[in-house]
């Protein structure tokens, strides 16, 4: 069966001029800050919606349909060339000159992994930082997404791309067709983030720190505008960013049902609880360790336990303090978090609670099945039985995850320079915890990592391999493995 590349390069032009047109929208900032990055912006966002509209204009007219092949790889091209195209406007303006560098912080943006390489973020240009928080946000809900709610305009079908946008063991739908729940998911994401916006101005942000942080908080992204990331807010805009964490982290369809005032859904929901409950638990676990270690109990101990927390479950990266100085228990609490990510069907990274119920159900049976081999016992999900398809698949995405994370932190162990002779090293530069969290952290799209690659430190020391290898990983992660491992099959390609 061979590819349908005019639909191919049609649609991702399409993209590539979005692309463009979203990197337009960092002028009005350039202007009023005067930082220097209006040409920089300018060229890339025109260029790129050029290309993109002369790529588009060339190859329309074959609207046959899109089949799964073409959607995966529309899908895995699209983030490539969109991430080629994003880091424009910051090699241009010279905010980070090389491309390695520009590359993974793009990529970093659109899979919301929020990893960075910049070392000095507030001495950027506003227009360029405001670009960057823009990459979270279209990333977030997935570009794939906003597309396919206007493919209909242009005569092409969008399910093909929805599903390998979206390859997890479950595609609730708000709306029997595509287009209209991606017009619907967008619409309450548009919310979300204006309402954010408006809270974190009550509490005396300006207009631009406060819609780059909604930006990166509904997308589960963690850019911030400064070194300190949240760091350098108040309480109360701390408790803003976390409850609008926990809400990205949910997911999308729940939080649609319960604004309708169907909150019976939400509860009935066993992901929902499992997610409350595990946020809930290792906050106490958390917070319990943090007064011990200090030896009184305050408010700024459990909301730093239930930042952090909430910040790494659902992926979002941001930072209020440094987890991995609490204790050796709470660092090892913090590195099981990274592999648990948020709900499906949210902006969150990572394995997704549902996959983590299934494979526990499963194994938990398996000792029923062994008591009773004749017996028909099924993993249940909300009261339904899960077909024994999705349960193996379940478990073999399980498995590749767990085996790209060892091969991850192998390569980087490889790649990483020898840091033990630099002033600071010791524990908190060794290579192999450098090697693990960098690995664990962008395969999750979590951000931060340890060590090297801590809350408190970024990637911009890591070699340019490591950055390109490591902005894979955040890619792979992203599209939830199997959408860009099955381009590397041979059975892929092979004609039918």
């Amino acid at each position: 069966m061979n590819l349908k590349w005019r639909i191919i390069l049609n649609i991702l032009g399409l993209l590539l001029g979005l692309n463009g047109l979203f990197m337009l929208l960092g002028i009005p900032f350039s202007l009023y800050y005067g930082d220097g990055d209006l040409l920089a912006l300018l060229v890339s966002g025109g260029a790129t919606t050029a290309f993109g509209a002369g790529m588009w204009f060339f190859t329309r007219g074959d609207s046959r349909g899109i089949r799964k092949r073409e959607g995966y790889v529309i899908v895995s091209l699209g983030w490539i060339v969109m991430s080629l195209s994003g880091c424009l406007p910051y090699i241009l303006s010279g905010t980070i000159p090389d491309f390695a560098g520009a590359f993974f912080e793009t990529l970093s943006g659109y899979t919301t992994t929020g990893a960075s390489v910049l070392t000095d973020i507030e001495a950027a240009p506003k227009g360029i930082l405001f670009w960057r928080s823009v990459t979270h946000w279209i990333g977030g809900m997935g570009i794939i997404v906003l597309t396919i709610a206007i493919l209909p305009i242009l005569g092409i079908g969008g399910m093909q791309l929805f599903m390998a946008e979206s390859p997890g063991p479950s595609a609730d739908k708000l709306h029997p067709r595509i287009q209209e729940t991606a017009k619907r998911l967008w619409l309450l994401y548009v919310a979300l983030t204006a309402v954010e916006t408006i809270f974190l101005m009550l509490g005396g942000v300006s207009f631009y720190e406060s819609i780059c942080h909604a930006f990166a908080t509904v997308s589960t992204g963690g850019f911030s505008t400064r070194n300190a990331s949240v760091a350098a807010f108040g309480p109360y805009v701390q408790w803003v960013i976390i409850g609008f964490m926990f809400l990205s982290g949910i997911n999308f369809t729940l939080t649609f049902w319960g604004l309708r005032g169907k909150l019976d859904k939400i509860w009935k929901n066993e992901e929902f609880r499992y997610y409350l409950g595990l946020i809930l638990i290792a906050t106490v676990v958390v917070a319990a360790g943090i007064v011990y270690n200090q030896g009184e109990f305050t408010e700024r101990a459990v909301r730093d336990a239930l930042f952090q927390v909430v910040a790494v479950v659902t992926t979002t990266g941001f930072v209020t303090a440094d987890f991995t100085v609490w204790s050796p228990l709470i660092t090892v609490i913090f590195f099981l978090l990274f592999f648990t990510g948020g709900s499906a069907g949210s902006t969150a990274g990572g394995v997704k609670i549902v996959r983590h119920i299934i494979i526990l159900k499963n194994s938990f049976l398996e000792f029923r099945r062994l008591i009773h081999p004749n017996a028909v016992v099924p993993v249940r999900l909300h009261k339904k039985a899960v077909t024994n398809t999705i349960t193996f698949n379940v478990l073999a995405f399980f498995m590749i995850y767990l085996g790209i994370f060892a091969v991850g932190a192998l390569v980087m162990a490889i790649i990483l320079p020898d840091v033990s002779g630099m002033e600071g090293s010791g524990e908190t530069w060794h290579r192999f915890s450098t090697a693990v969290g960098a690995s664990a952290s962008c395969i999750g799209n979590v951000g931060p990592g340890f060590a090297g690659v801590g809350p408190v430190e970024n990637y911009a020391w890591i070699p340019g391999g490591g950055k390109l290898f490591l902005a894979f990983q955040m890619l792979i992660g992203r599209l939830e493995l199997f959408t860009v491992l099955i381009l590397f099959s041979p059975s892929f390609w092979r004609k039918n």
